[in-house]
């Protein structure tokens, strides 16, 4: 439990506690927790007739008014969302984190730092505890939000809303929506972590750490500006 305070506020005790014994359960366990308990919350209070009719118009399909009914007789409930997300949310963290500690294994075997594979979940679970605070915010948000609240507006940690609200059909509005600024935090948390653990230079520790978030919003930049 100690960790999860040093990972705020004194990340390298943390990252050094953890070369002698690696975890990630914990850190795991609450980011599922809190994925599970904001897609269940938000989908049990949404207006379902309302979501319905906004996800139709963020899909930014040309429709007509029978291809529009039709849509929505298929789509699933809120509700039913609500319960997939929860189920499919937790599952997607599992892949995730066990495809970036997969980078960070041949980053240490590239670079000679011999960190384990054990070792790099560990850094991927822990250096995403930053990144958990827009749960935490997004949870505040559905509890005082009106039924007909889009979620992507709720997650206030993320370039828009917090900086601009973007228009669905524009071309950086995915961008803008998925760009999570806390996830500068966890770079640098896991660059601190693979710092104390490779004993290299900073540079080597940013360069590793921050490789995987310039390949992902750099593919999502080149899509957006495709689109422009």
């Amino acid at each position: 439990m100690s960790n999860l305070i040093n990972i705020f506020v004194e990340p390298g005790k943390a990252f050094a506690d953890l070369k002698e014994k690696p975890t990630f359960l914990l850190p795991l366990a609450l980011m599922m927790a809190l994925t599970v308990v904001m897609s269940l919350l938000y989908f049990n209070k949404v207006d379902t007739e309302w979501f319905t009719s906004h996800q139709l118009a963020m899909s930014g399909s040309e429709m007509s008014a029978a291809e529009i009914e039709q849509a929505r007789k298929m789509m699933p409930s809120a509700s039913v969302i609500g319960i997939i997300s929860a189920v499919m949310g937790p599952i997607m963290i599992v892949i995730v984190t066990l495809v970036m500690a997969l980078y960070y294994f041949v980053a240490g075997k590239v670079t000679g730092a011999g960190v384990s594979y054990k070792h790099s979940v560990s850094l991927v679970a822990w250096s995403g505890v930053p990144s958990m605070l827009s749960l935490v915010v997004a949870i505040v948000g559905i509890i005082m939000m009106a039924p007909q609240t889009a979620l992507e507006s709720l997650m206030l940690t993320n370039v828009d809303p917090l900086i601009v609200q973007l228009p669905s059909d524009h071309a950086w509005s995915s961008f803008a929506k998925n760009f999570n600024l806390l996830s500068l935090w966890s770079v640098v948390v896991a660059a601190i972590g693979w710092r104390t653990w490779s004993r290299g230079g900073w540079g080597q520790a940013f360069t590793v750490a921050l490789i995987p978030t310039l390949f992902i919003f750099g593919c999502m930049a080149a899509w957006a500006v495709l689109k422009s």
